[in-house]
C-alpha cells in the first residue's frame, strides 16, 4: 500500500500547493534588451512600450518577445509576438502572446503554447504557470508528447519539479501499442508509470483492460490493477480484487476473488489466488479454488486444493487437472477422488487415487475411472482394477458388481449396460414386478455383461464357467451379502454445488 499512499498525497499537493502561502521576496521585472522603448503620458502611461528582441528577466527567468508592455509600478507585463520563458536549461515555455505578474510570479501564456521539459512537450491554447509552486495547468484540452506515449486531456496539472502531470476528464494515451481512456491520471514523464484513480480502458492489438484504480508501467508494461479490474485476451477474461500482469511475457496474478473465464469452452477457473502464463500456455488457481463447466443442460462444479489449466494455440481451455481432494457435482454426476484430469478434445474425465462416482443410485469405485461425455451427457466409463458397482435396493439392501476392470454405458445419463471383464462377482436382489423378494442371486464368472432398467439389474449374461446360486433371504448370512471389498460412502457425496467444499 505504499505506493497508493505516496501518490495520495501528490494527489493532495496538486491541489494544495497553490493555497499555500509562500514567503518570496518580491524583485522587480528588469528590461535587458529593446530595440525601441516608448514612454507615453498620454496613451496608457503606466506602461512603456518595447519593441523588437524584447529581452526581460525575473530572478533566473529570462523572458524573450517581440514587443511588450512593462509596467515596472505593479511590476507587470505583457508580452506579444514569438513569446518565449526560459525557466531553467531544461524548461522552456512558448506562445503568441503572455501577462506576467512579478509579484504573484504567474504567467498566462494564449495561444499556440508549447511548454517543453526536456524529453517532454506540451501543447494547449491557454496554460498558467506557477513559478512559486512550479505547476503548469490548463483548463481546455491539452496533448503531451512523452517518448513513445502522447497524452491528452481535458483538464491537466504538470509539476515540473516531479515530472508529474495530473489530468482529469476525458483522458486519453496513446502508446503504438496501446491506447488508454481514464477518467483520472497521474503520469510521471521521467518513470512513464501512469496511475489511474478511476474507470481506465487499455486497448491493445491482442489484449483489453479495464480498471478504476492501479498503475501501468508504459515502459515496462508492467501493471497492477487495485480496484474491478479485468484483463481481456482474445476469448479468456482474467479478474480480481487485485491484479499484476505483464502483458510483454503475457504473466499475470490475480489476488482475492480470482476469475479466469473462457468464453469458448465455458469454463470457468476461480480462487483467491491465481496465475497466468500465457505464453508458456497455462494457468492455475488455489485457494477455495472451483472450476465450472458450463454444457447445454446443465454445470459442474469442481474443487480441489489447485485447479490447473492449459491452452491450446488460440488460448482457449484444452485441459483441465485438479489436485489433492478433488469433489464435483452436476445434478446427474457426481464424484471425489485425490487428483483429476479432463481433456476438452475428447470430452473425457479421468479419476486418479480412491476415486468414487455417483451416478443416480449408483456408486462407482476403482483405482481409477475414465468417464467420457457427448452432447454434454454421460456416454461411457471406464473403470480400471477392482472395479465396484453398488445400487441401494429400495429395502436397504445392496445390489454389487465387481471385477478386475467395467465398461458401463450410458443413455439419456442413466446407466444401461456394463461390461465385467475379469474375476467378475455380483450380489443382487432379484424380485418381483411387485418388489417381492424372489431370493439373493451370487455369480461367480470370467466376464459379465450386464442390462440395468430403472436402476435395476434386470439380466445377466455370464462368459466363460459362471457359477450363480440363488439363496432364500433366511439362508443367507449377512456377511455373504456383500462382496469382499465392500465400502458404502453415501455420506461423503455433494448433495449440491456448496458440498464440493466439504472434505
Amino acid at each position: 500500500m505504499r505506493w497508493k499512499r505516496k501518490y495520495t498525497i501528490a494527489l493532495a499537493t496538486f491541489f494544495l500547493l497553490p493555497l499555500i502561502s509562500f514567503s518570496q521576496e518580491t524583485t522587480k521585472i528588469l528590461l535587458q534588451n529593446a530595440d525601441s522603448l516608448v514612454h507615453s503620458q498620454v496613451v496608457r502611461p503606466e506602461f512603456q512600450r518595447l519593441k523588437g528582441n524584447v529581452v526581460l528577466s525575473h530572478d533566473s527567468t529570462t523572458l524573450y518577445c517581440d514587443s511588450a508592455f512593462l509596467n515596472d509600478s505593479k511590476n507587470f507585463v505583457l508580452a506579444y509576438g514569438n513569446v518565449h520563458i526560459q525557466v531553467s536549461d531544461t524548461l522552456n515555455l512558448f506562445g503568441d502572446s503572455l501577462n506576467y505578474d512579478g509579484n504573484t510570479r504567474i504567467a498566462k501564456v494564449w495561444s499556440n503554447v508549447k511548454l517543453i521539459d526536456n524529453e517532454t512537450t506540451l501543447t494547449t491554447d491557454t496554460l498558467s504557470f506557477d513559478r512559486t509552486t512550479e505547476i503548469a495547468s490548463y483548463e481546455y484540452w491539452g496533448k503531451i508528447v512523452n517518448g513513445k506515449n502522447i497524452l491528452v486531456s481535458k483538464h491537466g496539472y504538470y509539476h515540473t519539479q516531479t515530472k508529474e502531470f495530473f489530468f482529469r476528464e476525458k483522458v486519453i494515451l496513446i502508446n503504438p501499442e496501446y491506447t488508454m481512456h481514464s477518467d483520472t491520471m497521474l503520469y510521471n514523464t521521467v518513470t512513464e508509470v501512469a496511475y489511474f484513480f478511476g474507470p481506465s480502458n487499455i486497448k491493445g492489438k491482442e489484449d483489453s483492460i479495464y480498471c478504476e484504480n492501479g498503475w501501468y508501467n508504459t515502459r515496462t508494461d508492467i501493471a497492477r490493477f487495485r480496484k474491478n479490474g479485468w484483463i481481456y485476451h482474445q476469448e479468456q477474461i482474467l479478474t480480481g480484487d487485485s491484479l499484476y500482469y505483464e502483458r510483454e511475457s503475457g504473466f499475470g496474478q490475480a489476488f482475492k476473488h480470482a476469475f479466469l473465464y473462457d468464453t469458448v469452452q465455458k469454463t470457468t477457473l476461480s480462487g483467491n489466488y491465481g496465475e497466468l502464463q500465457r505464453k508458456k500456455g497455462y494457468a492455475f488457481m488455489t485457494d477455495s479454488s472451483m472450476v465450472q463447466m458450463v454444457d447445454k443442460k446443465d454445470t459442474l462444479f469442481l474443487h480441489s486444493d489447485t485447479v490447473w489449466a492449459t491452452f491450446d494455440t488460440s488460448q482457449n481451455i484444452k485441459a483441465i487437472r485438479a489436485y489433492y481432494k478433488v469433489k464435483f457435482f452436476r445434478r446427474d454426476l457426481q464424484g471425489k477422488c485425490d487428483s483429476m484430469a479432463y481433456h476438452g478434445s475428447d470430452s473425457t474425465m479421468v479419476l486418479y487415487h480412491d476415486p468414487v462416482l455417483w451416478s443416480e443410485a449408483n456408486q462407482l469405485t476403482a483405482d481409477s475411472i475414465k468417464l467420457t461425455m457427448l452432447n454434454s451427457q454421460i456416454d461411457s466409463m471406464v473403470l480400471y482394477n477392482t472395479a465396484f458397482i453398488i445400487s441401494k435396493d429400495d429395502t436397504n439392501k445392496f445390489n454389487q458388481v465387481k471385477g478386475r476392470d467395467m465398461v458401463g454405458f450410458f443413455r439419456n445419463n442413466d446407466l444401461y449396460k456394463i461390461k465385467v471383464l475379469g474375476n467378475s462377482e455380483t450380489v443382487y436382489f432379484a424380485r418381483e414386478e411387485d418388489r417381492t423378494l424372489i431370493g439373493i442371486t451370487r455369480v461367480y464368472s470370467s466376464d459379465m455383461l450386464i442390462f440395468v432398467e430403472n436402476k435395476q439389474i434386470v439380466t445377466i449374461t455370464y462368459i466363460d464357467e459362471p457359477k450363480a446360486v440363488t439363496y432364500p433371504e433366511k439362508e443367507v448370512s449377512p456377511y455373504d451379502l456383500k462382496l469382499k471389498g465392500f465400502k458404502w460412502v453415501e455420506d461423503k457425496r455433494p448433495r449440491t454445488r456448496y458440498d464440493i467444499f466439504k472434505w
